[in-house]
């Protein structure tokens, strides 16, 4: 139902963000295709990924924790292959990206309470009480790692809910690592 764009026949606003991801990536991935139908998202969610990326105080991997859990739990058939591509990219190690994948326990207590506090906000919506705060602090976070979740999971909102109004085609690099959710195999 949604088009697939490319440079040469994205919305002109599209353009520039669609070379940009070409510079980034090296590819135009299909989200971004995708996205390109709608600029101002395709700037937000490019504006939003980026800051969680780059301007955080969280670590690659605790970034990858935040983006795999939203990933998970708003069943993104896109995401989560596209973030174990990445994963294994950056060289994490397997006894993390194996559990983000199925829904299990993380090894790494910290990573665990980051995933926890994060899955926590998406199934409450925000309203997660003091003491789930406190346990995120008692880790060792901060109370600005606990607002810089949030960045992580508004850039989740855009792509994971883009990919499944548009049922977005995996990229080959990302197609090795398939995934369908636990309660749907």
């Amino acid at each position: 139902m949604f088009t697939y764009y490319d440079v040469d026949n994205a919305p002109e606003e599209s353009k520039p963000l669609m070379e940009a991801s070409l510079k980034g990536f090296g590819m135009v991935p299909n989200l971004h295709k995708i996205l390109a139908e709608a600029p101002a998202t395709y700037e937000a969610y490019n504006t939003v990924f980026n800051l969680f990326m780059k301007r955080t105080t969280l670590s690659p991997i605790e970034q990858q924790v935040v983006f795999m859990t939203a990933n998970f739990e708003n069943n993104c058939h896109y995401c989560v292959p596209g973030h174990t591509w990445m994963m294994h990219a950056a060289k994490m190690p397997d006894e993390v990206i194996e559990p983000l994948r199925e829904g299990t326990a993380i090894p790494d207590a910290k990573l665990q309470v980051l995933h926890d506090f994060t899955k926590a906000l998406l199934d409450k919506r925000g309203h997660i009480g003091d003491d789930k705060l406190q346990t995120f602090l008692n880790a060792g976070y901060t109370k600005r790692q606990a607002l810089e979740v949030l960045t992580g999971l508004a850039s989740k909102l855009i792509s994971n809910f883009t990919n499944a109004l548009a049922h977005t085609e995996p990229d080959a690099a990302f197609q090795k690592y398939a995934w369908t959710h636990p309660s749907q195999r």
